[in-house]
């Protein structure tokens, strides 16, 4: 039994009746990272060693009789954005190289006090802006579908590892599509979560008002476990929102009888892969014949959504980016003769070109004069925008759309191209203007054997149902059980 290929309840089962102890799931997931990590490059740091004393530790306290936990001795890694404390984080870039927290993120004591096992760190696009993973400063991820391709990005590292079997769960963060669309090219599951839901404190900022951690997994189970480990109110996030987080794992049913599916007409346009669009139409038909209504709807300002985000979230960037000068941590330029030399080779040599284009837009987005022609114009779109959505809701339970137009494209294909690049996140774009919760599942694959993703969005922390209906669908298909052969 290959334990790396299991999910993470049915480890947690074999760990709970005492049939494999929480040492020999790391130890199985780390041989598995040591015999191809060569050829996806997921990570950017693994903890074997330190790793496998927390897994010891842990065997001894379940032999003292200790509870165990859902996430107890499981091996998770942890999208290289999150500070953890004593471990190297470097959001993939040089100017944060050499940068080791002295504190965790919320979300990394909250996967902690359950019992997870922090298995290492995941590359990335650098400061989370991208879509391929190939604009980490270290070196590209690979889809473990078909190693010449991208795994999609941001988190690129984090889905290529899950689906690789190099992690039995990840977390990563979407402030664009960066968790769904990379679970969409790998075949795996990949949630964002309502904004406010997941704190963001410990969680090094792009976008401040789209940003927002979640889980990506292999099936929807595992992601409904991961989701209620690290949800919940954190007062040192002024975002997190105060209300009760549900029992995701307990209202999983396999029925979706009665629900009523919007499909957003402007989802399916011209220029789609088509084996995308008959994917995502078949599963419409399934979950017709399982009992839910389909209906078509509207959400008229999509076409606006990738100018308005690009906008709004070079914008933000360019604040959130300006505490990289050099003077307090991170990379400081060796050749600098003064104050002012230092602050601008520092950040020349530190930052990567994709960061540095989108530092610049949102400079001169915010730039006096500008202002109000773009920042605040976005702004109000970005609301019409919402205000769709909540007209969609009215009628329906959840929405249905494709993940990403196309199946994972090749390495190099868009890199020179940063407006056929930053396309890649049409579909999901809108969902974090809005602040919505949304889900990415496997439900097909193309002619090359590529996986396609199906996005199942919901109304303001109404995670429940997003995560039922995607169970629901689970239960009828194959596609969360076909894994890569590497």
């Amino acid at each position: 039994m290959d334990l790396w290929n299991l999910t993470l309840f049915q480890l947690h089962e074999l760990i709970k009746k005492r049939e494999v102890s929480c040492k020999e799931v790391v130890e199985a997931v780390l041989e598995r990272i040591g015999s191809i990590e060569e050829k996806i490059k997921a990570f950017i740091t693994i903890r074997g060693e330190d790793a496998i004393n927390e897994a010891k530790e842990l065997d001894q306290r379940i032999s003292r009789g200790e509870e165990i936990r859902l996430l107890t001795g499981i091996p998770i890694s942890i999208k290289d954005i999150f500070c953890t404390e004593g471990i190297l984080t470097t959001c993939a870039s040089k100017i944060l190289s050499n940068f080791i927290p002295p504190y965790n993120a919320t979300v990394v004591e909250r996967l902690k006090a359950e019992g997870a096992i922090i298995i290492g760190k995941n590359n990335m696009d650098e400061f989370a802006m991208g879509s391929s993973t190939e604009n980490s400063a270290f070196y590209p991820t690979r889809n473990p579908w078909d190693l010449k391709r991208v795994p999609g990005g941001s988190s690129g590292g984090s889905a290529a590892a899950v689906a690789a079997g190099e992690s039995i769960a990840s977390i990563g963060t979407d402030t664009g599509g960066s968790i769904r669309q990379p679970a969409g090219l790998c075949g795996v599951v990949g949630m964002k979560p309502t904004y406010g839901r997941v704190s963001r404190y410990g969680m090094i900022a792009f976008a401040s008002s789209l940003d927002q951690g979640g889980p990506i997994t292999k099936d929807v189970r595992d992601c409904a476990i991961m989701l209620k480990a690290i949800s919940g109110y954190d007062p040192r996030d002024s975002t997190s929102v105060n209300i009760p987080v549900p029992d995701y794992p307990d209202i999983l049913t396999d029925s979706v009888k009665g629900k009523i599916i919007g499909v957003p007409r402007e989802y399916f346009i011209k220029g789609m892969d088509e084996d995308v669009e008959v994917s995502v139409r078949n599963a419409l038909r399934l979950l017709e014949k399982m009992g839910a209504v389909i209906e078509e709807v509207s959400i008229p300002h999509t076409e606006y959504a990738i100018p308005v985000y690009y906008i709004i979230a070079t914008a933000e960037a360019s604040s959130n980016l300006a505490r990289y000068d050099g003077v307090k941590y991170g990379y400081r330029s060796p050749y600098a003769k003064d104050l002012l030399e230092m602050y601008m080779r520092s950040r020349a040599e530190g930052f990567g070109t994709e960061v540095k284009r989108r530092i610049m837009l949102g400079t001169y987005a915010l730039s006096a004069g500008y202002y109000e022609a773009y920042y605040r114009k976005a702004q109000q779109v970005r609301t019409l925008i919402r205000e769709d959505f909540s007209k969609a809701f009215n009628t329906c339970h959840c929405l249905i759309t494709p993940t990403s137009p196309t199946p994972a494209f090749l390495l190099g294909e868009k890199i020179d191209d940063p407006l056929k690049m930053y396309l890649s996140d049409i579909f999901t774009i809108s969902v974090n203007l809005a602040g919505l919760p949304a889900i990415s599942i496997p439900c097909g694959f193309s002619r090359e054997g590529l996986p396609i993703g199906m996005q199942i969005i919901g109304k303001p922390f109404d995670e429940s149902t997003v995560l039922q209906v995607a169970y629901a669908y689970e239960t009828h298909t194959p596609w969360n059980k076909i894994r890569p052969k590497l």
